[in-house]
């Protein structure tokens, strides 16, 4: 069983504050803030990181079904979206949105989409994301 693991440091207030996130792997660390997070200030968030996890897991889980079905995939692109919504109970992620781009010889349009599908709902960053509404936009190219 693999244990990924990161880490992260806030220092200060919520608004005025700053922190700090890190891999665990070091490939990545930077800076987050209220501003980063909420506006449009310099530096990533939680949300982003979600969203590049997704996006890798996605593509990883879309790239292997099709392999394990008898077909080639050359390339499998996705952009996850995730939106922040505030409400009166506070912020709260209430949707994610895949946007995928695969270049897959010799598949039929409903084969592609079946596979599309059931990566979706079959990533793993999927399954520990399946309280969030989680849309799909698969296109071959």
């Amino acid at each position: 069983m693999a244990l990924r693991k990161s880490n992260a440091e806030w220092n200060g207030g919520l608004k005025n504050g700053k922190g700090n996130m890190a891999l665990g792997s070091g490939a990545y660390e930077g800076a987050y803030s209220f501003q980063s997070r909420f506006e449009e200030g310099d530096g990533t968030n939680p949300e982003e990181l979600i969203a590049a996890a997704h996006a890798g897991c996605y593509s990883m889980a879309l790239s292997g079904a099709l392999e394990g079905a008898g077909f080639s995939p050359e390339s499998v692109k996705t952009e996850a979206q995730v939106s922040l919504t505030k409400s009166d109970g506070g912020f709260s992620i209430s949707k994610i949105k895949l946007v995928t781009q695969a270049k897959i010889p010799e598949i039929s349009q409903e084969d592609f989409e079946k596979h599309a599908n059931g990566a979706k709902e079959n990533c793993p960053v999927s399954k520990a994301l399946s309280a969030v509404k989680i849309e799909l936009d698969a296109k071959l190219v």
